[in-house]
């Protein structure tokens, strides 16, 4: 199950209020998320595989097993996270 597409078109940086993109996260980044959620799930393990990225603020936000984590105090730096948004002068990647 994925984000909901409506949620997806509602949501904005906490920081700028910028909109945002969903981007795929590198693999080494998603098993470092991985492991900072895992005490939150129990039994179950939290899937990352995506974030919300936004141009404005240059954070990314994680979404973990399907919930989009639209904390500043938990957001990336983009430029950590997706080097190409840094090369391409601050465009989503893939834009």
């Amino acid at each position: 199950m994925a984000v909901d597409p409506e949620l997806l078109e509602l949501l904005v940086c906490p920081r700028s209020k910028g909109a945002l993109q969903l981007v795929p996260l590198p693999a080494a980044v998603c098993g470092r998320l991985v492991a900072r959620y895992r005490e939150h799930f129990g039994e179950e393990e939290p899937e990352v595989s995506e974030g919300l990225w936004c141009r404005d603020s240059g954070l990314v936000y994680p979404i973990v097993s399907d919930v989009p984590v639209m904390l500043v105090d938990e957001a990336l730096q983009a430029t950590e996270v997706l080097p190409e948004a840094a090369e391409e002068g601050g465009r989503a990647p893939g834009a």
